[in-house]
């Protein structure tokens, strides 16, 4: 979903012109990025929290050269969900499988090697999609 889309269903429901709705929308997403800037965090009730961390300086390695590289200290923006976003996202049943590329990289993200979507049971992999010449 883009904010366009979330702009055309809050302005339905609302009964509202796509032109005001975006306004208050932005102004909504701007707030939320000037508090981070300013408090380093921003909790919504029945929704989740947003901080900012300051995550370590590491060694990577680049993945064409196999080279070492440092990457520096950064800061990244967390977000913890709320109770009842968690328990409406575990109910939810037409929820699609991550590629094998991206379940790597959010279970890199997670840092323990493991998905951060991985409950511990074995899930059948999507069939890929066959090339044609």
């Amino acid at each position: 979903m883009t904010k366009k889309e979330i702009v055309r269903q809050i302005s339905e429901r609302l009964d509202l012109t796509q032109l005001k709705t975006k306004e208050i929308v932005q102004q909504t997403f701007d707030a939320i990025v000037k508090t981070l800037l300013e408090d380093g965090r921003i909790e919504l009730r029945n929704f989740g929290v947003f901080e900012v961390k300051r995550r370590k300086a590491r060694k990577a390695r680049n993945p064409k050269t196999g080279e070492k590289v440092d990457v520096p200290p950064k800061n990244v923006v967390t977000f913890k969900p709320g109770k009842e976003m968690e328990e409406r996202v575990r109910q939810m049943t037409n929820v699609p499988y991550l590629a094998d590329d991206e379940e790597q990289a959010v279970g890199a993200e997670v840092g323990n090697g493991r998905s951060a979507h991985d409950d511990g049971v074995k899930k059948t992999p999507r069939p890929r999609a066959r090339k044609t010449s």
